[in-house]
């Protein structure tokens, strides 16, 4: 098996991706956080201590793919040209899903910049309901689709 983050001395390395073709791609990956029924109730009413959960929530999300090689050591840095956020209330959970996509137009896919995005959002949002739930479950964060690349498109 040949592992492209090893190079022939078996040391990690970064992915030379400077032969590969420059083409449109994006991914879209979601993910979701249980709540309890005070802190859904807390976070529609925006009625929380910290501010506005949802709001902070997609800020954070947007900054986590942003700042995706930053904290995932063989990203490459990636210029981004677009990140889309959906968050969508369930009350019958109670809980929230989050959706990024995230696009751009290079030589490298951008699964990990969206489901880093996705993760750091429902981080946030723990983060800022857990004076009022200690026992949210964050789940599911998964890549939906992807498109653009050698690898071609892929759609769960």
């Amino acid at each position: 098996m040949n592992l492209t983050h090893l190079d022939e001395n078996n040391k990690p390395k970064m992915v030379d991706v400077s032969d590969k073709d420059e083409t449109t791609r994006i991914a879209v990956a979601s993910g979701l956080i249980e709540v309890s029924q005070e802190a859904y109730d807390a976070v529609v009413a925006n009625a929380t201590k910290k501010g506005p959960v949802l709001q902070t929530a997609v800020i954070a999300a947007i900054q986590g793919a942003k700042q995706t090689s930053n904290l995932i050591p063989m990203c490459h840095p990636l210029m981004l040209t677009s990140i889309k956020t959906d968050v969508e209330e369930l009350p019958d959970l109670p809980g929230f899903k989050l959706t990024l996509t995230v696009k751009l137009k290079g030589q490298t896919g951008v699964e990990m910049e969206a489901l880093t995005g996705v993760s750091l959002g429902l981080l946030t949002i723990y983060d800022m309901l857990k004076a009022i739930d200690k026992g949210m479950i964050i789940k599911e964060v998964q890549l939906e689709k992807k498109s653009g690349g050698a690898s071609g498109d892929f759609r769960r």
